[in-house]
């Protein structure tokens, strides 16, 4: 459906100007491509990071509260 709306709408663009209409649809494409490959899923590497801290999560939590 909507690709006979565009294909009429186009026919109306004068031949000057249909370039400048690609162009434009290049860069609407890169831009939403661009924006797919940089969303990232999140990682977990920093996990185990403070494996050398001796002290357990709950631990931390309780001294937080009290930190408060």
């Amino acid at each position: 459906m909507h690709e006979k709306i565009m294909e009429e709408k186009l026919e109306k663009i004068p031949k000057s100007l249909r370039k400048e209409a690609l162009d434009y649809l290049d860069f609407l494409i890169n831009k939403y491509q661009s924006k797919k490959s940089t969303q990232k899923k999140f990682k977990f590497d920093w996990e185990g990071g403070l494996s050398d801290i001796k002290i357990t999560s709950v631990e931390l939590q309780h001294n937080a509260l009290e930190w408060r």
